[in-house]
């Protein structure tokens, strides 16, 4: 059941990790109504909350004694595992520690079950907008772990994020952070792909940039094309196919040229290969069957 208004930000709030990402996170909590304790391991990095009206700790172990939710923001799964394993010396059962650090899946199921036996739900619910969507509140938070416990906590996430989803079991939050990932980074090498044709070119870099990311913010960018609930082909008759074929009869012409292009220049475009040959396979379509 899920709390009332009242009931959702009575409890107290611990944020450990104020590193560049942990700090902004934790400077939308400072005003929550049950309180905001705070500890890091550079007592500097807790001032600037303080003096908002965080409340300082001493120790991890301090936080857990004092908070019903632990937010965890460092740096990798070795300092994760450290945190965790200090909080559950001082833990009460009930205790919610939420994992926003990006670790491995075998990590969060791992501690999600070492949490269960000391009665601590575990949830890892990494983050995903940047600096700049932390300070503006506006992240994304994918969760995964016990469903009461993600409802419990969501009105805390929500101060910093302005999406939250649950989408699993332990593990879960990370298996989709992970993949939320590989559209980020595959798309900044596709796009420092595309600088050095454009350089090689003579484009301008800087108006390119400015083209790029206005037509973007307008189409939504790659992630636009993920609207199927699976990658299997799709099926005879399915109202995308001629959607995606006509994507990809437009994606087939337009790398073919930048290919082409990048041949008289004399530059490799390795992922522009890739994306060419595979744009069918991606897109669920069978070139056999639309002939």
């Amino acid at each position: 059941m899920c709390p009332n208004s009242s009931e959702a930000t009575e409890f107290a709030v611990g944020f450990l990790g104020l590193g560049q990402m942990g700090s902004l996170l934790a400077r939308r909590l400072v005003d929550w109504p049950g309180g905001l304790v705070v500890h890091d391991i550079r007592p500097e990095a807790a001032a600037a909350l303080v003096d908002a009206g965080a409340t300082p700790a001493a120790s991890v172990a301090d936080v857990a004694a004092a908070a019903d939710l632990v937010c965890v923001m460092v740096l990798d799964d070795g300092q994760v595992r450290d945190v965790v394993a200090a909080a559950l010396a001082a833990a009460r059962p009930g205790l919610i520690v939420a994992v926003h650090s990006t670790i491995r899946v075998a990590t969060a199921e791992a501690m999600a079950a070492t949490c269960s036996e000391h009665g601590v739900f575990l949830l890892d619910a990494p983050v995903s907008g940047g600096a700049m969507g932390a300070a503006q509140g506006r992240l994304a938070v994918m969760v995964g772990g016990d469903r009461q416990a993600y409802e419990r906590s969501r009105p805390a996430f929500s101060r910093f994020a302005d999406l939250v989803t649950h989408f699993g079991p332990p593990g879960a939050g990370t298996r989709a952070k992970l993949a939320r990932n590989l559209v980020n980074f595959v798309g900044m090498a596709a796009s420092l792909e595309a600088q050095r044709l454009a350089e090689a070119a003579g484009v301008d870099l800087a108006k390119l940039a400015r083209v790029t990311t206005h037509s973007d913010a307008v189409t939504g960018g790659p992630g636009a094309i993920m609207v199927r609930d699976t990658t299997a082909p799709l099926a005879p008759g399915d109202p995308l196919g001629p959607i995606f074929s006509h994507t990809r009869d437009l994606g087939r012409k337009d790398l073919g040229l930048a290919l082409e292009l990048a041949e008289e220049l004399d530059i490799e475009l390795p992922l522009a290969r890739v994306a060419a040959a595979r744009l069918d396979d991606y897109l669920g379509l069978n070139p056999k069957e639309e002939r």
